[in-house]
C-alpha cells in the first residue's frame, strides 16, 4: 500500500515518542530489524535547538492508560540528523520524522534542513503536543493551524503530515484548514491533557504539573474525531489512540484512517505493532473504508 506515494509494507504505524526504536536495538539487537514491528517509523519530536524536557516523574499509570509529561527531551536538529538519523535509516521502513517549531521561522528551518535529507520519507508537523503550550495554541485554531502549514509548504517537497490537537473545538475545522495550506496528509488523535496528584502530598504528582492522557481510555474519543475529520477532508488519515488489537485498528480504517499508529500499548507489549499487524489481516481488513458524513 502507499501513503502519500511512499510504499509501506502494511498499513500499521508508531506513534510519535512511544517506540525508542535506537534503545529497542540496543536491547534486541539485530533481531528487532529482522520483526520491525511497524511498516514505517515515526521519530521522537525533534525541536531546533535541544531540549532536556520536562522534570520527573514524567509518567503516571491509569486504570485504561497513562499520563506522560515527557516534554520532548532530544538532542535539536543538528544533533538528530547527525547522530539519530544514521541509526533510524537501519531500520528499513520508510521514516517520518516529526518536528516542531516555537515560531514559523523554527518550524521552517526544521523542515528544510530534515526535508532535504534523502533518507527522510515524510515530516510530521507536530502542532498539538500537550506538554508545550504553544503546540496546544496552533493545533486548536484553523487559522493558527493553517499559517503553520502554510510557512512551511514551500520549504519542502516531502509530503507534510499535521498531526492534529484534540483539544480543538471543532478538530475537522482545523483539519480542513490544514488541508487547504497544504497539508499531505493528517493524525490524529494527540494526546488529552490530564493531570494526577500526588497519593499524600494530593500536589501535582508530574513534574510538568500537566501531561498527556493516553491508552484505551482515549479510543472513543479518537474513533470520533477521526470520523469527524474523514468526512470533512480527502486527503490520507492516520488514525491512532488507544489502539491495542487488531479490532481496535480495523475500527479505525472503518471510521476513515488509511492507515493506523500505535502508541501506549507498546510500552506493554513492545511487539505490539507486528501483533497488531497480524490481527488486523485475519480481519481482513487491509485499507480505509471512508464513508461521506455531513459537513458540520
Amino acid at each position: 500500500m502507499e501513503l502519500c506515494g511512499v510504499e509501506l509494507g502494511g498499513p500499521v504505524l508508531n506513534a510519535s515518542g512511544t517506540f525508542d526504536a535506537i534503545a529497542a536495538r540496543r536491547v534486541f539487537g539485530d533481531a528487532l530489524l529482522e520483526r520491525f514491528p511497524f511498516d514505517a517509523f515515526v521519530s521522537k519530536t525533534v525541536t531546533l535547538a535541544p531540549r532536556q524536557g520536562n522534570p520527573p516523574p514524567r509518567l503516571w499509570e491509569t486504570p485504561a492508560g497513562m499520563i506522560n509529561s515527557i516534554g520532548l527531551p532530544n538532542k535539536g536538529m543538528d544533533g538528530f540528523l547527525a547522530q539519530d538519523l544514521p541509526e533510524l535509516t537501519q531500520l528499513g521502513v520508510p521514516l517520518i520524522v516529526s518536528v516542531m517549531g516555537f515560531t514559523h521561522d523554527e518550524l521552517a528551518a526544521l523542515v528544510e534542513g530534515v526535508g532535504a535529507r534523502e533518507e527522510v520519507a515524510m515530516l510530521e508537523l507536530n502542532v498539538s503536543c500537550p506538554n508545550v503550550e504553544s503546540g496546544v495554541l496552533v493545533g486548536a485554531d484553523p487559522a493558527e493551524t493553517a499559517a503553520a502549514v502554510g510557512a512551511v509548504r514551500g520549504r519542502t517537497t516531502k509530503p507534510l503530515v499535521v498531526k492534529l490537537s484534540p483539544s480543538s473545538i471543532d478538530p475537522a475545522a482545523v483539519a480542513v484548514a490544514a488541508q487547504e495550506a497544504g497539508a499531505d496528509a493528517l493524525s490524529l488523535i494527540n494526546t488529552l491533557k490530564g493531570m494526577a496528584l500526588h497519593p499524600q502530598t494530593r500536589r501535582p504528582w508530574l513534574g510538568g504539573e500537566t501531561g498527556g492522557a493516553s491508552g484505551p481510555a482515549v479510543r472513543a474519543v479518537a474513533l470520533e474525531q477521526v470520523t469527524a475529520v474523514a468526512g470533512r477532508t480527502t486527503i490520507p488519515i492516520v488514525g491512532m489512540g488507544g489502539i491495542a488489537s487488531g479490532q481496535d485498528a480495523a475500527d479505525f480504517l472503518a471510521a476513515g484512517a488509511e492507515v493506523v499508529a500505535v502508541g501506549t500499548e507498546s510500552f506493554r507489549d513492545p511487539g505490539a505493532g507486528r501483533r497488531i499487524a497480524a490481527e488486523l489481516a485475519a480481519l481482513g481488513a487491509t485499507g480505509r473504508v471512508r464513508t461521506p458524513q455531513a459537513v458540520r
